[in-house]
């Protein structure tokens, strides 16, 4: 098969791997070498400098020996199969990069064969890449799940960061839908890849050139909308897999109806964006913001508001810890306010040792003073025309419509909460930008 008919179906079928993530380190090129890496490099995303810069996201095969229901490149699936040899990916990639077309590398892969003999198609497309070419740029690989801990280890060497995907939110619903794999075979690599870490860690303090295991650390994945789990057993495993398995990223993916399956949503089914769209703002609030999933959500409210962001809905259920005063508040406290962010809190913390804040410097700091007034007072004064009651700042913070309804379609008349997300309200762009900014 020509080498453009295989790339067009192995960049189509790696499509629903989540790729957006910064590299997370930094490393200049070797003397005679092919491209480097910085913190800052995403994919889709923008440079400190204003380059646009992005991966190369393939799989090295979309062949399977498994039937996970809801994957497209599952073995029972009628679609057409090809793989990449080592030796066209490597030089695919480097014929990219040449022309300026990408930075970087992700590459994923169904299982041909068995788990080890993937691995190994993988680590030699990236000793091509890393010793012949010495190319330095970004690599992102998927670890397979049941390869052998050595194959794990050469591969995490050539690579920059590796994911091992969780898949399913619970192991209930991976027995459901992917019967060959087992909760077992995804967390241990997890495992090996963390204490390998940590080893790798002593290794660079006593020989400052040994070689380095994953820079950027490990990430995973898992289907959002495919099985029943709530938002507060989804935010719980994150959190769980931050603390157990010193994890970089929890990617979430809304499931994009592929295939037509009685344990699967219908084809029709609108995948759930918002609902991934408010995890990855819990997602942040996680890593960032110091706050806890049993904070986030409870058992009384275990999925999310779809009109306001976690960080709001938690602000709004407690307004007993607010107005907080802000030439005096921690900077913990700081970062619970809504409209203000990672950097505004340290901006502020900074610039109110040589002056006594009010609002308008607030605003020249970063402060999302929309959001942010109704939460604090500067000097001891509110700003003008603000009130501290829950209903008036819920309804301040949304547009009239939206509030309209959230209190007609998701609150019955004797008050209960009647949430659906199944048929969320479209994203606003505000959210989107808030997203996108981490200032939440």
């Amino acid at each position: 098969m020509d080498i453009f008919k295989k790339l067009e179906i192995l960049a189509d079928s790696a499509k629903y791997d989540v790729a957006c993530t910064s590299s997370g380190v930094d490393r200049t090129a070797m003397h005679g070498g092919l491209g480097s890496t910085v913190g800052c490099g995403i994919c889709h995303s923008f440079a400190a400098d204003g380059r646009c810069v992005s991966l190369l996201k393939v799989l090295m095969t979309n062949s399977c020996v498994y039937d996970c229901k809801y994957c497209v490149n599952r073995r029972s699936n009628d679609t057409p199969r090809t793989t990449f040899t080592p030796r066209e990916l490597a030089e695919l990639t480097i014929h990219f990069y040449k022309r300026n077309y990408i930075e970087g590398l992700f590459v994923s892969s169904g299982v041909l064969k068995n788990a080890d003999h993937t691995t190994e198609l993988m680590i030699e497309t990236l000793r091509i890449l890393r010793r012949e070419y010495r190319f330095s740029g970004y690599i992102h690989a998927k670890g397979i799940p049941g390869a052998s801990e050595e194959l794990l280890n050469e591969l995490g060497l050539l690579a920059d960061r590796m994911s091992v995907n969780i898949e399913m939110p619970s192991s209930g619903s991976l027995r459901l839908l992917a019967p060959d794999k087992t909760k077992q075979a995804v967390l241990q690599p997890m495992r090996f890849i963390r204490d390998r870490k940590r080893e790798n860690k002593n290794e660079l303090a006593l020989y400052r050139r040994a070689p380095k295991f994953l820079p950027a650390g490990q990430s995973t994945q898992m289907i959002i909308g495919a099985t029943p789990e709530t938002d507060l057993q989804i935010l719980n495993l994150t959190e769980g897999l931050y603390k157990k398995y010193a994890l970089k990223r929890v990617f979430f993916s809304a499931y994009m109806p592929v295939v037509e399956h009685s344990l699967l949503p219908a084809l029709n089914a609108k995948p759930q964006l918002l609902r991934e769209h408010r995890l990855y703002q819990a997602d942040w609030l996680l890593r960032f913001y110091q706050f806890t999933a049993s904070e986030i959500l409870d058992e009384k409210n275990p999925s999310f508001n779809p009109f306001i962001d976690p960080k709001c809905n938690w602000a709004l259920y407690h307004m007993e810890l607010f107005p907080l005063e802000v030439n005096r508040a921690s900077y913990e406290e700081l970062l619970r306010v809504p409209g203000i962010g990672v950097t505004s809190a340290k901006r502020i913390v900074r610039a109110r040792r040589t002056v006594s804040l009010d609002f308008d410097a607030l605003k020249k700091l970063g402060v999302v003073l929309k959001r942010a007034k109704y939460f604090l007072t500067c000097r001891g004064k509110v700003k003008e025309g603000v009130h501290f009651k829950q209903e008036e700042v819920l309804g301040a913070l949304m547009s009239k419509k939206e509030f309209q309804m959230y209190r007609s379609s998701f609150f019955l008349p004797d008050g209960t909460k009647q949430l659906s997300l199944f048929e969320p309200p479209a994203v606003l762009g505000e959210d989107v930008q808030k997203c996108l900014t981490g200032q939440i």
